[in-house]
């Protein structure tokens, strides 16, 4: 039997080799990525693998059943990325191409438009749409993924996942009665994985994610020119003052737009009070009311990584490993699938391998992540006094009326914050220039001292 060059192999005693078999528990971007990934690489280095990858949903259909419970805006810098792996998004999945964001706040409006008229960000449906949509006429986001895997050679199990064991020392996944054993396993279920409860044989050490209740519905605008008459090519993002709202989004997508609501355990109330909120209900036409049957869902995700995501021959990728704090979680499955698959081929599927080149990615987004948390305190401040949201939207507005001309220090900031593109790092080291401080306080007195400015 092959395996990769023995020189990358150093200290490892569990190796992939000719042959190997390896099963994906989960067939969303995570285990796409994960799958696609490791069949690339193992190429390069001349390694045959059978990749077995479980999904029993099939996500060409619509509604609940073909949906992975998310957003769905893809980064402009996750697009790019994809572009550079050999992955395109055609215009099928994408259901609205984003170049703007709106922030709407009880004091104002303020537009911010794509940094250098570059970026753009992609808005696509995870399934193939609502339950009621009439035709269909687009593609799965998480389909696509899942066809690229494929055609690299991984075999699609459309069965569900019962339970995972260990056996003759390799890892065994039980599905439908049938148990089936793997040199490698790797579990991209998200965080309400229901085997997580057989696992204990498997890594004794490995403790779920910590998660919160957030808010996620289809609002149908009853045509793709309604949904531009009051929507746009914008992201709709809301700064109130609403207990336990961290992040509030309406995503323009073909003739619907997703509600997103991100924060602390959200529940009917909070999102009774947002919808009613004047600054929401302007985003849609006059009387809207939401259909009786509507898509909607509280999917849990995930807001603590998990601890130690790995064990000998399996590995947790996407949600149920670790991701970005509300931002950008497809584009953390791309970075803990890709680590994970790297280190399968060119180190092991040991645990030590995991435990020295994927487990620091784990740690490179928790750090980040308490960063994040530091963003989002200043945010709850910013949304609590209306002072400071004067100051925010004349800031905006202003230097979105400069255009190229001078340094948008908060455009960048709300920019990046919304998108999920940059870093929290980063984020927070630009919010703690002294120049954007000194920025920030002027329009602050700018707007509160000597007159509101009319914002829009």
């Amino acid at each position: 039997m092959k395996s990769v060059p023995s020189a990358a192999q150093a200290g490892s005693s569990l190796q992939l080799v000719d042959g190997s078999r390896v099963a994906v528990v989960g067939g969303g971007p995570a285990g796409s990525f994960f799958s696609f990934f490791l069949l690339q690489l193992a190429s390069r280095v001349g390694l045959e693998l059978q990749i077995d990858i479980y999904e029993p949903r099939n996500f060409e259909g619509t509604g609940p059943k073909s949906c992975n419970m998310c957003g769905g805006v893809v980064s402009e810098s996750l697009v790019q990325n994809l572009a550079a792996e050999g992955i395109r998004l055609p215009p099928t999945v994408v259901q609205r191409t984003l170049d703007s964001y709106r922030l709407h706040t009880d004091v104002g409006d303020a537009h911010i438009a794509t940094p250098k008229g570059e970026r753009r960000i992609a808005a696509v449906h995870r399934g193939c749409g609502p339950r009621d949509m009439k035709q269909v006429t687009t593609h799965s986001f998480d389909g696509h993924l899942l066809e690229q895997a494929l055609n690299l050679g991984a075999r699609h199990v459309r069965a569900r996942v019962q339970s995972i064991g260990k056996k003759d020392g390799q890892v065994c996944v039980e599905a439908e009665g049938q148990q089936h054993c793997y040199d490698l396993v790797a579990v991209a279920a998200g965080i309400n994985f229901p085997a997580i409860k057989w696992l204990d044989d498997v890594v004794s050490h490995y403790a779920a994610p910590g998660s919160t209740k957030t808010y996620i519905s289809e609002a149908c605008f009853y045509g793709r020119n309604m949904v531009k008459q009051y929507l746009g090519s914008s992201m709709h993002v809301f700064l109130l003052d609403l207990p336990r709202l961290e992040f509030a989004a309406i995503i323009p997508k073909g003739e619907y737009a997703t509600v997103c609501l991100l924060g602390g355990d959200i529940d009917s109330a909070l999102v009774r009070t947002f919808l009613s909120a004047p600054e929401v209900k302007s985003c849609f036409p006059p009387g809207w009311q939401q259909d009786k049957d509507f898509c909607h869902c509280s999917p849990r995700i995930n807001v603590r990584p998990a601890h130690q995501p790995y064990g000998d021959r399996i590995v947790f990728v996407g949600d149920c490993g670790a991701t970005r704090l509300y931002k950008d979680g497809i584009g953390a499955a791309y970075r803990t699938a890709k680590a994970a698959a790297s280190t399968a081929v060119f180190f092991g599927v040991g645990e030590q391998d995991f435990r020295l080149h994927y487990q620091p990615v784990c740690d490179g987004i928790a750090r980040d992540n308490n960063l994040g948390k530091l963003i989002f305190t200043a945010t709850r401040i910013i949304q609590k006094y209306k002072f400071l949201r004067r100051g925010l939207c004349r800031m905006v507005n202003n230097e979105q009326k400069n255009g190229g001309g001078g340094r948008q220090r908060m455009s960048s900031i709300l920019w990046n914050t919304f998108t999920g593109s940059a870093p929290y790092r980063e984020i927070l080291l630009n919010a703690l220039h002294p120049a954007f401080f000194l920025s920030y306080a002027w329009n602050i007195l700018g707007a509160n001292l000597f007159g509101r400015q009319k914002n829009g």
